[in-house]
């Protein structure tokens, strides 16, 4: 069974002026998501900064939002890391924390070889016993799971049930979910990839644009899930320009401005992140104005 199926929101992480997380600012934002329709809290990923917390505040983030949500919706916990033992550590401790679930990013830097890849999953795995969704992201990790290595994970590994995947390569995609042969949930990891990768055999995005539209991607999924592949599609073009806003920079920088315009209060970014630049700063007003939600 799958751990969600819809709009998982990838969350940002709210921070006060000191750069100390906002657990305050957090709370609420927790529960707009849930009353907005999400199906799944991702706590602790790229888009929460988690290159820039502590071990300690990444287990603190990753309870805290356990304990809020508590079981409304599927609490999903970043845990990856380069480092092989520290990514056991997280995975543990998220485990013992109440997290449904776990999302392990590749190894970033070290670009690990496909036996590297097989060897670091299958040693977090053994460690835990919750579901683990992988997620392959190679424009930022510099390393890329093969869909062969990811299929023989899947057949090897009882509890890697998903992929996050936002290579952007629709025919790697393709061949995973040959390769996997309905043994592997798909998940979209790319805003503008939501409904290609659904016709794929997709149930679901883990998502940036949840943070300020999470009814809108809700629906966009379950739309094409029952059967309204036309308004589906529809959804998916119309969110294109806001889509492209979001990420005219790196992710979070854009969607933490774009929060801040909504009168959010979320904070600054942790360095080396910058505030966004003037010229992107419009560019995302005016995709938010014109997306009706500013």
């Amino acid at each position: 069974m799958a751990i969600f199926k819809g709009a998982g929101v990838a969350i940002i992480t709210p921070m006060k002026e000191n750069l100390e997380i906002n657990y305050d600012k957090l709370d609420e934002i927790l529960e707009e998501q849930i009353a907005g329709g999400t199906d799944a809290i991702i706590i602790c990923g790229t888009t929460g900064e988690s290159a820039t917390m502590t071990e300690e505040e990444h287990s603190e983030a990753i309870r805290f939002t356990v304990e809020r949500v508590k079981h409304r919706i599927p609490v999903i916990a970043g845990t990856g890391s380069n480092c092989t033992a520290t990514a056991v550590q997280l995975s543990k401790e998220a485990e013992k924390d109440g997290a449904d679930g776990l999302l392990l990013v590749t190894p970033y830097y070290n670009k690990a070889t496909q036996n590297g890849l097989i060897a670091h999953y299958t040693q977090i795995c053994g460690e835990v016993s919750i579901p683990a969704i992988l997620y392959n992201v190679p424009s930022r990790t510099g390393c890329n799971i093969q869909p062969q290595t990811l299929a023989h994970l899947v057949k090897n590994v009882d509890n890697i049930v998903g992929v996050k995947e936002a290579s952007g390569n629709i025919g790697a995609v393709a061949e995973i979910m040959n390769l996997c042969d309905g043994s592997l949930d798909l998940y979209s990891g790319n805003d503008d990839q939501v409904v290609p990768l659904l016709s794929l055999g997709g149930i679901g995005v883990i998502s940036v644009l949840s943070n300020v539209a999470p009814r809108y991607v809700h629906d966009m999924v379950y739309k094409y899930l029952d059967g309204d592949v036309e308004g589906s599609r529809k959804m998916q073009l119309d969110a294109i320009p806001l889509c492209g806003a979001l990420f005219c920079e790196v992710n979070p920088i854009p969607v933490k401005a774009a929060m801040n315009m909504m009168g959010k209060e979320v904070g600054p970014l942790r360095a080396p992140l910058t505030e966004i630049e003037e010229g992107h700063r419009e560019q995302l007003r005016k995709a938010m104005e014109e997306f009706g939600i500013l």
